[in-house]
């Protein structure tokens, strides 16, 4: 699951995409960067009317609630451009409280989620011979010509999968020596159409990914939701 954005999160795409994994039986949730939106901590120009910080901490423990009460499976936690606004906030805001390990972000979530396990740090994940990234690791972003699977290629050079454009796509690209290699980018889980960008190429998306005990093949299955149906 990708950029669900708590709490501007779509429930009709949540509460389709855990139903149809939850037929999946899968052994552990990955929850892909910007799953808090962390908006008040923002550079940005902030609407005094939008939820505030604690407010989207309450709303991601009630969700972490529902996944392990229907999922019931391990969940890891990457970091996203998002949830580093917090870590910024202190750096602008706070720097006497940089370090403190009661207000270290990872410290903040684990308080609510006690069984997560975090992945910070901008790491690249390993599944396999796949490689996953929240899309925001490389200075200056991806660019995204035809599509944002095809920019993923284009900096990476590996299989790979990302979120962070909110846009499902895929890429796949031949090597010389008979290689195949493909990148993905997934939809996201949160509102499509926010007031600072009512007009996108958003749609609404997770994956699912399936891991040979060979410890190199996997199967990646780029799911889309419309309307509340998973395609």
């Amino acid at each position: 699951f990708s950029d669900i954005h708590v709490p501007y999160h779509s429930i009709e795409c949540l509460t389709a995409a855990i139903e149809f994994v939850k037929k999946e039986k899968v052994d552990a949730l990955l929850l892909n960067g910007d799953t808090i939106d962390c908006f008040r901590l923002s550079r940005f120009v902030k609407d005094p009317r939008k939820r505030n910080f604690k407010l989207e901490l309450d709303t991601f423990k009630a969700f972490i609630e529902v996944f392990e009460k229907e999922l019931k499976c391990k969940i890891y936690f990457k970091l996203g451009n998002h949830e580093e606004r917090y870590e910024h906030f202190l750096f602008e805001k706070a720097k006497e409280l940089v370090g403190v390990e009661e207000f270290e972000f990872e410290n903040i979530i684990k308080a609510r989620a006690k069984g997560i396990d975090m992945i910070s740090d901008k790491r690249v994940i390993r599944m396999n011979d796949l490689c996953g990234i929240h899309g925001h690791e490389y200075i200056g972003g991806i660019s995204a010509p035809v599509n944002p699977a095809r920019g993923l290629f284009l900096k990476g050079k590996v299989s790979c999968f990302q979120g962070h454009n909110h846009q499902t796509s895929e890429h796949t690209e031949p090597t010389m020596d008979g290689k195949m290699i493909t990148t993905w980018s997934l939809g996201c889980m949160s509102e499509l159409h926010p007031a600072y960008m009512p007009l996108n190429k958003w749609n609404h998306g997770f994956a699912i990914v399936e891991l040979s005990d060979n410890g190199k093949d996997y199967e990646f299955r780029n799911k889309r939701i419309l309307k509340g149906k998973v395609l």
